[in-house]
């Protein structure tokens, strides 16, 4: 009698969790031949993904279940306009791109906007854009991995990286460093955000150690030492550097705006 009770239970919380997983698919996902079909189906879309942002409701089994994909990357989430940030990767007119800089701007009684810089990831091409603060705009969930570099291949442009732990290889295309590809270094981690495996957007780390290839020397006898001056570093950058820095001089630099941290 208990061993009926037990399978009897079990069936029960097997056909509710199915149930529930169920009612959080869309019509056109509606299970034909078994459950399992849709809960392996990538949904796109549906209202219920804006509670996903709620941590507790993806600790919900039937939620897991209704979307595997949800641990690693989100589909159909949406965003304000006042709440998209530089680097975010978004979905408009059919077309994915990541954002570069944003800057809200007031017009009058026409309320805020958000004048935003967008870079195609197909194309590398950069599109200015206006958002209404209010304004829903779809973003996409990247899955970020790292990976090592190893070269820069020179018949096609593009940036050959390897995953550390299965060494296999990745070509990301170069614009998707954006200027920071010219900091690249051997054996360098570097960070990829992958949707659906395709390469998203790039990045190098904020603080990279560079040669001093050339700068003027003080000249003796001279009375003031200039505060700042130029410097070309080995990858062929000019940044501006303390009057002390020579030749040869290992230094930090900060990676996104190329400006001189300290002396390495």
């Amino acid at each position: 009698m208990r061993l009926l009770t037990s399978r009897l239970r079990q069936a029960l919380y097997s056909s509710s969790s199915a149930a529930a997983a169920a009612s959080y698919l869309p019509t056109s996902f509606a299970p034909r031949g078994g459950i399992s079909r849709a809960l392996t189906t990538c949904i796109h879309s549906s209202p219920s993904l804006h509670s996903l942002n709620n941590s507790e409701s993806l600790l919900k089994p039937h939620r897991f279940l209704a979307f595997p994909w949800s641990a690693t990357q989100l589909r159909g989430v949406k965003l304000r306009g006042a709440d998209v940030k530089p680097g975010n990767v978004i979905e408009r007119k059919g077309k994915i791109y990541q954002v570069v800089k944003t800057q809200h701007t007031t017009q009058g009684r026409g309320g805020a906007i958000i004048q935003v810089e967008l870079r195609d990831v197909d194309s590398g091409n950069k599109v200015n854009e206006r958002f209404r603060t209010d304004e829903a705009v779809e973003r996409v969930f990247a899955e970020e991995k790292p990976f090592t570099y190893l070269y820069t291949d020179d018949e096609t442009g593009n940036i050959v990286l390897m995953e550390p732990n299965t060494y296999a290889q990745l070509d990301v295309p170069k614009h998707l460093f954006g200027d920071s590809y010219v900091f690249l270094q051997d054996d360098m981690r570097v960070c990829v955000q992958l949707y659906d495996e395709r390469p998203m957007s790039a990045s190098i780390p904020t603080r990279v150690t560079c040669t001093v290839a050339e700068t003027p020397i003080q000249v003796k006898g001279a009375s003031v030492t200039p505060q700042y001056k130029k410097a070309v570093l080995d990858n062929g950058v000019t940044v501006q550097v303390p009057g002390h820095i020579l030749p040869g001089d290992k230094i930090i630099i900060n990676t996104t705006d190329n400006s001189y941290m300290s002396k390495a």
